[in-house]
């Protein structure tokens, strides 16, 4: 039977990396977008280690991790957090609620392997196959996959940035920037993070500055549209 490993991250572009590596190193990947459903695949399923990002609707990680932690069933169960901002503050909220590891995105292979081995034990990922290094033409295609990805699921990220931005539904806009944060490293486009991270940063502030919000996002629209024609 393949062990399994549950990803639970709201942004599709992280999950769809994640079970695309680890499919290959012939495991069972699980992936939902929010804590509360990571609690509920996590008891259904038993994994051997969890991937968990900590900002998500309905049940953030940290609060996931208090969950789980306090599970007979699950407390066993190891979990690396994934974030696009591992500032001090994260990094102690995920370690003091049980995290194993903290991570940033956008994610490494390398770094993956390291945390992995070091947590299941050695060689690990190599029991489960043979070389789990990427090659040049590997890493290209999968960057290749995830941008295509990441284009053809945009136009409905815009629409509802546009709807968003006229209606001021901060909550909404507050989600979308944070899938954009964590995905312009993974699709190669750093600046995306960037951008989605100085919005994210804005709509936190008591009193926000719309203007600045809408010249963000026509920003990441522009180099949206670079990249559909490059």
């Amino acid at each position: 039977m393949l062990k399994t490993v549950l990803i639970v991250d709201d942004s599709e572009i992280t999950r769809r990396a994640l079970q695309s590596f680890f499919t290959g190193c012939n495991l069972n990947v699980i992936t939902c977008n929010d804590g509360l459903e990571g609690v509920q695949k996590a008891l259904q399923y038993k994994p051997v280690i969890i991937f968990l990002d900590l900002l998500m609707p309905n049940l953030n990680g940290v609060k996931m991790l208090q969950v789980i932690k306090v599970m007979d069933e699950l407390k066993h169960i190891p979990v690396v957090v994934i974030s696009g901002n591992t500032n001090k503050r994260n990094v102690l909220a995920a370690v003091e609620a049980g995290a194993e590891k903290v991570i940033s995105k956008p994610l490494k292979k390398e770094v993956i392997i390291k945390m992995v081995n070091e947590i299941l034990g050695k060689e690990f990922l190599v029991k489960n196959k043979g070389n789990t290094k990427f090659s040049h033409k590997e890493s290209e295609d999968l960057v290749k996959q995830l941008r295509n990805f990441f284009l053809n699921t945009f136009p409905e990220k815009e629409r509802g940035i546009i709807e968003s931005l006229k209606t001021k539904n901060v909550e909404l806009l507050k989600m979308i920037s944070h899938e954009i944060k964590g995905t312009g490293g993974a699709v190669g486009y750093p600046e995306l993070t960037v951008l989605g991270r100085e919005i994210y940063g804005r709509l936190l502030e008591p009193e926000i500055n719309w203007e600045i919000i809408e010249l963000k996002f026509e920003q990441i629209f522009t180099i949206v549209n670079k990249i559909k024609i490059s």
